[in-house]
C-alpha cells in the first residue's frame, strides 16, 4: 500500500531556540535568562554611558545624608487574574521586593499604566483595588502615578509600570559581588509556584488541586533577617522572579567569581509543582517564584537568620540549600539525588515568557 507524500515548507520550521545573532528583539529578549544578559550589556549600559557591572534589582544611592535604594519595573503578565492574586498585587510586592534585595525598607511606590483601548473599566478597577490593598497591607503607599491608553491591539489589555524608593539602615552592605566562600545559601520556602500558577490558567490545565502564586512581599522577612544576627551576617540577597533559582545563583557566582554548589534533594519544591513541571517538560528550578529570596550568609551567622526567618510568616519553609565554594568561580553546580553533580546554567530565554 502507498502512501500520499507530505509536502513540508521549510518556511514553517521553527527553531525550539532563540538565534542569538539578529538584529531584532526576540520575546526570549525579556526573559531574565542569557540573551536579557547581552541585551543590557551591549545596548543598554553602553547607551546610558555605564559599564557592565555586578546585576541588581534595585540601585544604591548616596545622598549626603544617607543612602536611599530606587528600582523600577513593567509587568505584562498574561493572563492578568490568576490564582491568589492579579497583576496588581505581583507588581506592588515585585517592586517591594526589588528594593528589600537592597536590604532597604520601602517607603513609597509610584504606579504607571498603559491600558488598551476597550479594556473593561471593570478589570481595570479590581486590579486598582488590588494594588492599592496590597500597598495598604505592606505598609508601603503609592504616591504618584501615570495613566496612558492606546489604541486597541496596541498594548495586550494592560501593562503596568511601576518604581520604588527605600531607606537602606546604617551598616547593610547586601549585593551580588559580595558573596564569599563559605556563605550558606539559604532559600525563604517552596520554589516554582507563581509560574506554574501562571500556566495552569494560561493553557487551561487541571492539576488535580489549585496552585497558588506566591506573590507576597518580603521587607519585613528582610528586616527580621537583619535585626536576628546584626547587618553584616547577610552578604547577598535576590528574589528568584525570572529565570527562578537557577537563574539567581548563577548571576551571584558570576558577579563574585565564586562556585556556588547547590543541594537538589535539600531544594524545597512542592510536590503539585514537581508534577506540572515533569508533565510540561519544565524544570522547577527555573520557574519563576514572586514571593521567595535566596540568601548568601556568613557561615558563623547562618544559624540566627535561618532561625528568624522560619519564625517569620513569610519563612516558614526556609531551607539550607547549598554553599558557596571556591571551587569553579563564575559557576554554579548541583548535587543530585543520585550523588552525581552537574552543571546548571541559565536558559537563553526563558521556560515561561509573561510570567510577571
Amino acid at each position: 500500500m502507498s502512501e500520499t507524500p507530505v509536502s513540508v515548507d521549510p518556511a514553517d520550521w521553527v527553531c525550539p531556540l532563540p538565534l542569538r545573532e539578529t538584529r531584532r528583539v526576540l520575546l526570549g529578549h525579556g526573559g531574565g535568562g542569557v540573551l536579557s544578559e547581552e541585551l543590557i550589556e551591549n545596548l543598554f549600559l553602553p547607551a546610558f554611558g555605564g559599564a557592565a557591572g555586578p546585576s541588581r534589582d534595585s540601585a544604591v544611592l548616596h545622598t549626603g545624608t544617607g543612602r536611599i535604594a530606587l528600582t523600577t519595573d513593567s509587568y505584562v503578565v498574561q493572563p492578568l487574574f490568576f490564582p491568589g492574586g492579579n497583576i496588581g498585587d505581583l507588581a506592588v510586592n515585585g517592586t517591594i521586593n526589588d528594593l528589600a534585595c537592597s536590604g532597604a525598607q520601602p517607603i513609597g511606590l509610584t504606579a504607571g499604566f498603559i491600558i488598551e483601548e476597550g479594556l473593561e473599566l471593570d478589570v481595570l478597577g479590581a486590579v486598582a483595588a488590588t494594588m492599592g490593598k496590597a500597598a495598604a497591607a505592606a505598609g508601603v503607599p503609592i504616591v504618584t502615578g501615570d495613566t496612558k491608553v492606546v489604541g486597541k491591539g496596541g498594548a495586550d489589555q494592560l501593562f503596568v509600570n511601576t518604581a520604588g524608593v527605600g531607606v537602606v539602615p546604617d551598616g547593610v552592605d547586601i549585593g551580588p559581588e559580595r558573596a564569599r566562600p563559605g556563605d550558606v545559601v539559604i532559600v525563604s520556602g517552596d520554589i516554582g509556584e507563581h509560574g506554574v500558577a501562571i500556566m495552569s490558567v494560561r493553557e487551561g490545565i487541571d492539576f488535580g488541586t489549585e496552585v497558588r502564586t506566591d506573590s507576597a512581599p518580603l521587607h519585613r522577612l528582610v528586616a527580621a533577617m537583619l535585626a536576628a544576627a546584626g547587618p553584616a551576617a547577610v552578604h547577598t540577597l535576590r528574589d528568584p522572579t525570572r529565570g527562578g533559582l537557577v537563574a539567581s545563583v548563577v548571576e551571584i557566582a558570576r558577579a563574585a567569581s565564586v562556585g556556588v554548589q547547590l543541594d537538589e534533594a535539600a531544594i524545597p519544591v512542592p510536590e503539585t509543582v514537581a508534577s506540572a513541571c515533569s508533565f510540561l517538560g519544565l524544570d522547577p528550578l527555573q520557574v519563576a517564584n514572586e514571593g521567595k529570596l535566596v540568601a548568601f550568609v556568613a557561615p558563623e551567622h547562618a544559624e540566627a537568620v535561618l532561625a528568624a526567618m522560619r519564625a517569620h510568616p513569610d519563612g516558614t519553609a526556609a531551607a539550607v540549600i547549598g554553599r558557596v565554594v571556591e571551587d569553579h568561580p563564575g559557576m554554579a553546580v548541583a548535587r543530585t539525588p543520585f550523588g552525581t553533580t552537574r552543571v546548571v546554567e541559565r536558559e537563553l530565554g526563558e521556560q515561561l515568557p509573561r510570567i510577571c
